[in-house]
């Protein structure tokens, strides 16, 4: 996943209130992809008011101009040579970004990471999985600050997925990222920890959430996890939309997704609007993030939602459709916080959520699809240890 958004509503959990307008000059372009957070010429405004005025008859309106006025839309990846349509104001740091930047032969991000592995405090390390450990989370925070000081939103950093069941573990990594990102004089409210949202993780971050630290949980297939992260207090939840179709679509025998297909509904769609109405029923602070989106239909299904993220192919395909412009303003919503009013929920879906009842209420296709998103992250992860190990010691240095 990646944190680009082409439009910015008028209050966007990725960017501070102070710093909400503004655009990014480019760095030296590249072919390689890199998570970043894109912003184009916002048109919200007019839409957030309800009623808004007829265009100018020359106005020349896309469906992605319209469906960015409910939802602020995020392209999971990004080339530098896409900075020029869409300006960037947030970014994501990842294991699988890092691993493009060591592609690069010159760039700013490279010194970055060549700093880290030079770096005395880990190189003194004993213990060779401890070493590794340091240079990824000093190659993250130096990346990641190189990013804060371009773009004027939040740097999103992923906590490496073997902590995924180590509570004080995540902890641990989320506050040696802040002192580092502070040593680079990138302060906390620029930041968000992405965490995998096991039980463990889901701990995490309602303690990081009480000290005021950001997070953004991950991997979240069921409504267990997403009700149980919004009661813990996090900031962003993301659910995986077309993961939770394929795996409707070559197996059964989860409950969840089972009542949803008798309903003739959707089982990632039906996820997203159950947890958007729980959230609001409940006046959760919790922003609400759809991944994985398939098609321009479920970019229009879920109109409304906080984020969407969306393959650069559906994004492109939404900018070159034109639409007149009266027709723009007659796009509606299908997710509003009054869906929180009428949905109904069953007593063991409003009970407060604990490890136990998270693991009962946890069906096949949560399990799976939870565990096989672990075993990626950390494979990623694995592979930069062992890309540093090879290029140890950086040159020049």
């Amino acid at each position: 996943m990646a944190a680009l958004s082409i439009s910015t509503p008028t209050s966007s959990s990725l960017l501070p209130p102070s710093r909400q307008v503004g655009r990014w000059t480019p760095l030296a372009r590249s072919a390689k992809p890199v998570s970043f957070s894109l912003r184009s010429s916002p048109l919200a405004a007019r839409a957030a008011a309800g009623n808004a005025p007829t265009s100018p008859v020359d106005e020349v309106v896309t469906e992605l101009d319209a469906v960015a006025s409910f939802s602020e839309i995020v392209p999971d990846t990004v080339v530098f040579d896409d900075f020029e349509k869409f300006a960037p104001t947030a970014a994501t740091v990842s294991s699988s970004l890092l691993l493009g930047i060591a592609g690069l032969p010159n760039t700013k991000f490279k010194s970055a990471i060549d700093t880290a592995l030079a770096d005395g405090e880990c190189n003194a390390l004993e213990k060779h999985e401890d070493r590794m450990s340091c240079y990824l989370t000093k190659a993250l925070a130096n990346v990641g600050a190189e990013l804060a000081h371009q773009v004027p939103g939040r740097v999103s950093t992923e906590i490496d997925a073997r902590l995924a069941y180590d509570t004080q573990g995540i902890i641990q990594r989320v506050h040696e990222l802040i002192n580092l990102y502070s040593q680079h004089d990138v302060s906390t409210d620029r930041l968000l920890f992405k965490i995998p949202a096991t039980w463990q993780g889901i701990e995490a971050s309602r303690l990081l959430e009480t000290d005021g630290i950001q997070t953004h949980l991950t991997f979240v297939y069921s409504f267990a996890q997403a009700a149980a992260a919004a009661q813990a207090g996090a900031s962003v939840v993301q659910i995986f939309v077309g993961r939770l179709r394929d795996w409707a679509r070559n197996h059964s025998g989860d409950p969840e997704i089972d009542e949803a297909l008798k309903k003739g509904e959707d089982a990632g769609l039906a996820l997203a609007q159950k947890v958007y109405a729980y959230i609001h029923r409940n006046g959760y602070k919790t922003k609400l993030m759809a991944a994985a989106i398939r098609n321009k239909q479920d970019v229009f299904s879920l109109l409304g939602i906080d984020y969407i993220i969306a393959p650069l192919k559906v994004l492109q395909s939404l900018d070159e459709s034109v639409t007149d412009p009266d027709v723009k303003y007659s796009y509606v919503p299908r997710l509003t916080p009054a869906i929180g009013k009428t949905y109904d929920f069953t007593e063991e879906e409003l009970v407060k959520w604990d490890q136990l009842s998270l693991a009962a209420a946890m069906g096949p296709a949560a399990e799976e699809l939870l565990a096989s998103g672990l075993e990626g992250y950390a494979n990623q992860t694995r592979r930069v240890e062992e890309l540093f190990e090879k290029i140890w010691p950086p040159p020049n240095v």
